[in-house]
């Protein structure tokens, strides 16, 4: 209870700070696009029968775009004639997709809100979706990006997105960065749930014993792991995935029961169980659901508000994919 209410008070309060110092608001399009919300679950919910993988996408898809320089599509942009390699040309972008999701959707908002609403905004609202459709909390974001005016470089994504090998120490550093407690760093991570997580970014746990990291696998685990991504280096490790948690489809709180089990599947799912700056919350997570929602929630949206374009700052993009 105590756990609880130190995170509703710290979500009240910051996240109005939030809203207020990066001029976001929740009724942003009450005016120039009142039905923007419902246009973008609407059309995300066809996508999502047909699709059940794409919500992980999603998701993942906003994270990447917000780590970087702030929630404002320069993930989405693709190479000009002559243009240097975007943030897509990062082997950190590795496995992003579902990219062009997001220009369906803007296509469907352009319908009935010819230049009025971002793609920086529709990715949020994408990812909120990506969340509530698969059993997640129904997130209330504010509204205002703006959308970036260059072409992005790939050496920024290179610098600012963590590597398949960051620990705990590396994750509480870029989320506190951000305005997040402890609490809500690791709640963030529970979007981990969601998703699928490809060999070759769990090698160096597998088949190097001499880091150390093999201590913190259930044995039973790590051999399934050895078992399903045994082409170390190769190709294939591209291409093989293992689930990140048993309902990889949903959004709930096995992530953090399976950490707890020794479960976790990359070094910074297994270190949280064990830390002891994120152990108390991967525990209470892990028999506590609604708190774990309350928490990311609040993460969610710091994350979301963080560095963004408003007001004059950038553009409202026709396309996209496509810097105007």
């Amino acid at each position: 209870m105590v756990m609880r209410t130190i995170i509703v008070v710290f979500f009240l309060f910051n996240f109005r700070f939030e809203v207020t110092g990066f001029e976001l608001s929740y009724d942003f399009y009450e005016e120039s696009c009142p039905q923007v919300e419902d246009i973008v679950r609407n059309g995300l919910q066809a996508i999502f029968l047909t699709d059940p993988t794409s919500p992980a996408a999603l998701l993942r898809l906003m994270f990447h775009d917000c780590q970087v320089q702030g929630c404002d599509a320069s993930i989405l942009v693709d190479p000009g004639e002559g243009s240097v390699a975007t943030e897509m040309a990062s082997s950190k972008n590795f496995g992003i997709r579902k990219r062009e999701l997001i220009s369906i959707v803007k296509s469907m908002v352009e319908a009935h809100c010819p230049q009025q609403v971002s793609c920086a905004d529709i990715l949020i609202l994408a990812a909120r979706e990506a969340v509530a459709l698969t059993g997640g909390p129904r997130l209330k974001v504010p509204l205002g990006r703006r959308d970036s005016s260059h072409t992005p470089s790939y050496e920024l994504a290179d610098a600012y997105l963590p590597p398949s090998t960051a620990g705990v120490a590396d994750m509480l550093i870029m989320f506190t960065n951000k305005g997040m407690t402890l609490a809500e760093s690791a709640a963030i991570l529970g979007a981990h749930t969601l998703g699928v997580t490809h060999c070759s970014s769990i090698e160096n746990r597998l088949h190097s014993p001499d880091n150390g990291e093999s201590v913190v696998m259930e044995p039973d685990f790590a051999a399934f792991l050895r078992l399903t991504c045994h082409h170390k280096g190769s190709s294939t490790s591209n291409l093989s995935f293992v689930l990140n948690d048993p309902t990889s489809l949903a959004f709930d709180n096995e992530y953090f029961v399976n950490a707890m089990r020794g479960r976790g599947v990359l070094k910074v799912d297994a270190e949280m169980a064990l830390d002891p700056k994120t152990a108390q919350f991967v525990q209470h997570f892990s028999i506590n659901q609604d708190d774990f929602f309350q928490a990311f929630s609040s993460a969610f949206v710091k994350l979301s508000c963080f560095g963004v374009l408003t007001g004059e700052q950038g553009v409202i993009r026709e396309h996209c994919n496509a810097i105007n």
